[in-house]
């Protein structure tokens, strides 16, 4: 085991505060459904889990998920530099693909595990939950370090809507608007919204961002539900830079676009007995082009790409309460991946079965235990087991303990497997696995004082390297490295007065390559840190109400150094940075019923800092707007 330096704070708990009545939020104990499929109070998990209630971030004008998973321990966020350029998520130190994403319950990563961040805003949304730690069991693939699970707001009560406008720095603008309501039997929530921004180039840079989503939910007897969700995204987005952010073409955009549907049947056939059949289906568009030279441009030649890529799943799962605090869930599930388009030698499809079984019991004791196991049957690489178990102990009134282990994996993608034209793909490709395992402490230190200590240690084995210059006849892409995640994530949170709430986050990485490439520019080079994580990394946030119902708050973030690749000069190390964000909203109901006045602040201090080598990271950027709500739920 690495030395470690002793933790200055203990990990966030929960949710944050909310803006306007930080005192009636905290939730010691939320209910989490993503950890073990059925709703279960985070504080009987042997996982950690993280909760950001939807209000909450849009109260504090966070309008990406990425940037609400800033908020999270763990969880190192890379941007490229302007709106809507690649965004990566590192939860735990595992690779960017390691995540799983789900949108109620629909996959939205590419097969393999890819996903952009860049254009998941938080419209419409009730609750993004996130589970770290390997979470394959119940998820499979791409559940390797963790999964963020995005759930749509619930319409249930009276008719309301709302519409928000802002404009701020870069020529950004924002527009939403929002409807939901409903009763026991029949209940719905729709919301639309469009960014753009002019970027941060003065060549052209320009982003525009529409989502569509919406919720109907239906009860016609106490003991049927069906839930039918579904979110359009159509974002394009113009990038004039090449890899290193030198200018190559004031033409070169790409456009990422398409729907996603999910349906949840559940039926109570008795008390301890219930039922659920879930259908999945996610379509994504992703165009890349760079049109003719003009006398701007440095390319040498125009090339455009367009590829089609579709997962439709089925999964049916029982869920039987064997007495007060025994849960045991049982299912099977049925996944069909498509790709289609230029980059493809053909359109390429595969087929995954998998059955799963986990139990839960104890819920209602100090002492609770979970064990789970997946058999998955792939039709590329043929049949792979994952588990994963741990116990979660009340040790006193204000202490408790848990501790878990489990595997995850990841498949190759269809684009590594079938790539053709400049990259070649190997169809014999075994999937990414990992062995991970984690231990901490929750302490209640005092009255509004709450803290936590997590220890975790993720191993990978059979990474996916890519090769650019392999031998004759060879692919790009082969299973080699191997490497380590391992550290601390700690923080406190302290509910300063019944109107003010101070949170403090602490996380330390150590990673390494124990097998790999020997290159120079080597993503993978044996004996060196993972690219682009932070060794050490905080944050300190505070809200507080203001007279009238209004918050103000703000957040410190640090982000020490870490490792990045230059492909002329080889490795290099990214200076740390410090950030500041200020939010605040006002309400002027006395003026305008259900009208709201905010402003939010980004790096209010201008600090210059690169989150990928090569591409400056915005500067202060000032956005002011405001909502207006009819009715109230």
């Amino acid at each position: 085991m690495p030395r470690v330096p002793r933790p200055l704070m203990f990990v966030l708990l929960a949710a944050p505060a909310a803006a306007q009545t930080p005192a009636d939020t905290f939730r010691l104990a939320p209910i989490v459904v993503t950890a073990t499929g059925v709703p279960t109070p985070a504080d009987r998990l042997p996982v950690t889990t993280t909760v950001l209630r939807g209000s909450d971030l849009r109260a504090r004008g966070i309008l990406t998920v990425s940037d609400a998973l800033r908020l999270v321990p763990g969880a190192a966020v890379v941007e490229t530099n302007s709106f809507g350029s690649q965004t990566s998520v590192f939860l735990r130190g595992g690779e960017s693909d390691h995540t799983k994403v789900l949108v109620d319950g629909v996959p939205q990563n590419a097969p393999g595990g890819a996903y952009d961040f860049a254009n998941l805003s938080t419209d419409n949304i009730d609750r993004i939950e996130i589970v770290s730690g390997p979470v394959s069991v119940l998820y499979g693939s791409d559940a390797v370090s963790g999964v963020v699970q995005i759930f749509t707001r619930n319409g249930a009560g009276r008719l309301r809507g709302s519409v928000a406008a802002h404009a701020g720095t870069y020529g950004s603008a924002d527009l939403s608007l929002a409807a939901a309501g409903g009763g026991d039997r029949a209940s719905f929530s729709l919301g639309a919204s469009r960014f753009s921004s002019d970027g941060t180039l003065p060549i052209n840079n320009d982003y525009r961002n529409s989502t569509l989503s919406g919720q109907l939910r239906l009860r016609p007897d106490d003991a049927t539900q069906a839930t039918l969700s579904l979110r359009y995204g159509d974002a394009l987005y113009h990038f004039p830079t090449d890899y290193t952010g030198a200018p190559t073409s004031k033409f070169q955009h790409q456009l990422d676009r398409g729907p996603t549907a999910g349906l949840d049947l559940a039926r109570t056939f008795s008390p301890g007995l219930e039922v659920h059949l879930a259908g999945t289906w996610h379509r994504d568009n992703y165009q890349y082009s760079i049109s003719p030279n003009d006398s701007l441009d440095l390319v040498n030649f125009p090339y455009a790409s367009s590829d089609w890529v579709t997962r439709q799943g089925l999964e049916g799962r029982a869920v039987a309460h064997l007495s007060a605090g025994n849960v045991l869930t049982a299912g099977t599930s049925f996944e069909h991946e498509m790709m289609t388009g230029t980059t493809l030698d053909g359109t390429r499809m595969r087929d995954d079965g998998a059955g799963f079984v986990e139990m839960v019991t104890g819920l209602d004791r100090a002492l609770s235990f979970t064990a789970g196991a997946r058999l998955e049957d792939n039709q590329r690489f043929g049949t792979y087991g994952t588990y994963r178990g741990g116990v979660s102990w009340a040790a006193g009134p204000s202490t408790r303990l848990h501790v878990s282990a489990g595997t995850g994996f990841k498949e190759p993608s269809l684009f590594q497997n079938y790539a053709t034209g400049f990259t070649v793909g190997n169809r014999n490709l075994s999937p990414e696995r990992s062995l991970a395992w984690e231990a901490g402490v929750e302490q209640v230190l005092g009255a509004g004082l709450v803290g936590r200590v997590t220890y975790f240690d993720q191993r990978f084995r059979d990474l996916i390297d890519y090769v650019a210059t392999p031998p004759a006849g060879s692919p790009n892409y082969a299973n080699v490295p191997e490497a380590y995640a391992r550290g601390i994530e700690a923080g406190l949170r302290v509910r300063a007065a019944a109107w003010a709430t101070v949170s403090a986050t602490y996380t330390y990485l150590r990673t390494g390559v124990t097998q790999g490439d020997t290159g120079n520019t080597a993503e993978f080079r044996t004996g060196e840190p993972l690219i682009r994580r932070p060794t050490h990394s905080a944050t300190l946030g505070a809200t507080a109400g203001l007279p009238g119902g209004g918050s103000a708050g703000f957040q410190v973030s640090y982000v020490g150094r870490r490792e990045d690749i230059d492909f002329t000069a080889g490795r290099v190390s990214l200076p740390p940075y410090g950030r500041v964000d200020l939010s605040a909203q006002c309400p002027l109901s006395r003026m305008v019923p259900g009208f709201t006045l905010d402003a939010r602040v980004e790096n209010a201090l201008g600090a210059r800092y690169d989150e990928v080598l090569g591409f400056p990271a915005r500067g202060r950027t000032i956005v002011f707007g405001g909502s207006w709500t009819v009715g109230s739920p």
